[in-house]
């Protein structure tokens, strides 16, 4: 799977923790090799991000993004459970 990701996306990333950066990027190279992996808890989403996927960064930690083409993620947005959903 190839990974993209929206300029928004890089500066929210770039406001994290180290660690949480360092997990990113882990559960980002577990989501290239493969994007089914339990670990990931990847799952499709309702209601204002209908459209678009979320995997599981960290305990509280979301990654949303939308498949552009069949091998290809765009990533938008990341950012805390409570503050996606609410």
């Amino acid at each position: 799977m190839r990974v993209l990701s929206h300029r928004d996306f890089d500066r929210q990333v770039k406001k994290l923790k180290p660690n949480e950066q360092a997990k990113l990027k882990q559960r980002l190279m577990l989501f290239a090799a493969d994007p089914e992996n339990p670990v990931l808890s990847n799952h499709a989403l309702k209601g204002k991000y209908r459209g678009y996927r979320s995997i599981n960064i960290t305990g509280d930690l979301r990654a949303i993004y939308q498949l552009i083409k069949k091998d290809t993620a765009f990533f938008v947005i990341i950012d805390t459970h409570s503050n996606l959903y609410s």
